[in-house]
């Protein structure tokens, strides 16, 4: 068996607040048919950039090669070109050929990619959601703590026992900054709120993107404790997990971590500085499946757990799940809502969520299939006339002019 063909998909998402706004999937068909499909998590470049690195990256180091692999083509796309060290750009291509290829080597062996990881630990996946926008809402969700309340209420009637949210503010090119007290007011509102109106129904995932300075972390901190989160996300940028261990020694909240880190290498300086104690590795980014479960391991020797991240596309969702189900010390798994409306009908088959869980699936590969016909019908909308912009940007913004 060996890589014969491809085909690269860039989806335009009709709700860009959910996941994004484009998914990119990348499609591997094997000499007898097989098709494995992978997903390219937040590159910084346009979609037809990453169309380009993905093709010449496949064609360079994929084309001809047998899916089971894995390792040898992996270290030929992490080295090539005399790189040899975690580049956010190469591993995001990297993880989603990788998924695809675990997805061929499943369904050739008729067996679901957690069979093949170590087997199923869990039945099924405890799963948060963010705090979405509504179309109905009056005030914003992230605007009123009356309106986040609410939500989160109607979450947890849902059956999810964790929410998200992120009321601190904008992420900004400027960042990590020192909070003003109107933000650290406002955030500490909006813990109040959610609270009172799940009680202890639910934990509490306080997002933030990488914003706060050490100490400016460690003052929101404080004010956060007393309604007991579950964790603290990326307080701290991520280019220094040294910096980021100062707020986790100075908290209560567990610090979680790591959608933005790629590879190995760069969980590993997280535990060992123990600068979070949850790892939130993103499968379209870290280097795939494979990478993932190396991780998990290291995790789970550092007593650490697993929360994989999820703000793109169903496949990688998809890679998650399998993850997850292989890994004794997963924690929770992100979903975007009850994995459906777009996300459900990029796929032939949705993913199951019942009662705040995602029940582990029993089809081969990843357990899902690309609706392919969805997937075309909704190209992501290029205008040459003005920048494309990305699956997520960054503003100027500074918290000093709040």
């Amino acid at each position: 068996m060996y890589i014969k063909d491809f085909k690269i998909f860039i989806v335009g998402n009709p709700n860009p607040d959910l996941g994004g706004r484009y998914f990119i999937f990348v499609k591997l068909i094997t000499n007898d048919n097989i098709a494995g499909i992978g997903e390219v998590y937040s590159l910084p470049f346009s979609p037809k950039t990453v169309e380009k690195i993905c093709t010449d990256i496949i064609i360079r180091h994929v084309i001809n090669e047998d899916p089971h692999q894995i390792e040898k083509i992996w270290r030929k796309i992490y080295s090539t070109g005399y790189n040899q060290r975690p580049d956010i750009s190469v591993m995001g291509v990297l993880s989603a050929i990788e998924i695809a290829l675990w997805d061929i080597i499943g369904k050739s062996a008729n067996q679901p990619v957690y069979n093949l990881l170590g087997g199923k630990f869990h039945e099924k996946l405890r799963s948060y959601s963010y705090l979405y926008p509504e179309q109905a809402d009056k005030n914003h969700v992230y605007d009123n703590p009356e309106t986040a309340a609410q939500r989160a209420y109607e979450y947890v009637e849902q059956g999810f026992t964790a929410i998200k949210f992120d009321p601190f503010g904008p992420y900004t090119m400027n960042d990590p900054q020192q909070p003003t007290l109107l933000a650290m007011e406002k955030s500490e509102k909006f813990v109040k709120y959610i609270r009172e109106a799940v009680s202890h129904k639910a934990d509490l995932l306080f997002g933030t993107h990488g914003q706060l300075s050490p100490a400016g972390a460690i003052r929101l901190a404080q004010r956060l404790e007393p309604y007991e989160p579950l964790w603290f996300e990326e307080p701290t940028p991520p280019e220094m997990p040294e910096e980021m261990a100062h707020v986790a020694a100075r908290t209560s909240i567990p610090i979680a971590t790591g959608e933005r880190l790629t590879t190995k290498y760069e969980f590993l300086r997280v535990m060992q500085c123990k600068a979070a104690s949850i790892l939130q590795m993103n499968l379209g980014r870290v280097g795939g499946l494979l990478e993932a479960k190396k991780i998990a391991g290291m995790a789970e020797a550092h007593y650490c757990h697993i929360a994989p991240h999820l703000y793109c596309g169903p496949i990688v969702g998809a890679a998650n799940i399998q993850l997850s189900i292989a890994s004794p010390n997963f924690l929770i798994l992100e979903s975007i809502k009850k994995w459906d409306g777009f996300h459900a009908a990029l796929l032939e088959k949705p993913i199951i969520w019942q009662d705040g869980h995602v029940i582990a699936p029993t089809e081969p590969g990843l357990g899902v299939i690309l609706n392919e016909d969805v997937a075309l019908s909704h190209p992501y909308d290029f205008n040459d006339d003005k920048p494309i912009a990305l699956h997520l940007d960054m503003t100027m913004h500074s918290w000093q002019s709040l």
